[in-house]
Parts: C-alpha cells; structure tokens; sequence
C-alpha cells in the first residue's frame, strides 16, 4: 500500500478519486495519518449533501466520527488500481535493484521507475504521467 505523503503527492499532481466499494483512504491532519479507512456499504459510504460530497460513518465507528468532507481524505490506490491508471502505457513489472521496477511507454520512450514495493513504483509511474499531461496542458 503507498503511504498518504505519496498518495497526497497523485492527487495534487491531479489523481481524481471517484469513490467505490473497497477503496481505501486516510484522513491526514486529524492525527488519524496511521488509520486506514475502507468505503464499505456496512459502515462507510459516500453521500452527496447539499453542501457536497462527505463520507459517513454509519455509527459503527468506536470514536463516532460521523462525516468527512471529501476533500479532507486521500485516495490510497491499490496495486491494481494504480495500473489500470497507467492504462496503455504500461509496459511490465519487474525486480530491480531498488525492489521493484515499472516501465511504461510515453510517446514512444520507455520510461523506468523503481521502489521498494509494486504499488510504489506504480505510483512513482503515474505521478510522470500526471507531470506530462500537466505539462501538455491536459
């Protein structure tokens, strides 16, 4: 799992969370950084309020956080998620030297990134791709 600084890092390059069933999230500067939210139909779910989108907690939750703006949470992408996001691009996954290597084609240049873990080369990835899109005023 990527951590909330690198997840916090794809949204502000861009990264747009619609949120589904089984995503995961965290809730930074609430002192809850450690904790790792899951949208269920249970106990968490999105509601649209007239003031916007929040996340409920449906009661179940021992410290009775009733809602979240959208917008005070990060998206926490999974493996799987990260590489449907790098959609056509993604080339393979590999071990490297730093732990593991994802290579992508943009534009006709391979591309390598590496991390310790999949989901952190996966991330390391899209954050080129969002950079490039930006850049070419996507």
């Amino acid at each position: 799992m990527i951590g909330v600084e690198l997840a916090q890092q794809l949204r502000e390059a861009g990264l747009a969370w619609k949120p589904a069933l089984g995503d995961r999230f965290a809730i930074p500067d609430r002192d809850l950084d450690d904790e790792v939210f899951v949208l269920s139909n249970m106990t968490v779910e999105v509601h649209s309020m007239p003031e916007g989108r929040v996340i409920g907690f449906n009661g179940t939750t021992e410290w009775a956080l009733d809602d979240v703006e959208l917008d005070e949470t990060v998206w926490l992408p999974r493996e799987d998620q990260l590489r449907e996001l790098l959609g056509g691009t993604f080339r393979v996954l590999r071990r490297g030297p730093a732990g593991y290597e994802v290579v992508i084609d943009l534009l006709g240049e391979e591309r390598t990134f590496g991390a310790e873990t999949t989901e952190g080369a996966y991330a390391s990835a899209l954050l080129h791709l969002l950079a490039a899109a930006g850049a070419d005023g996507l």
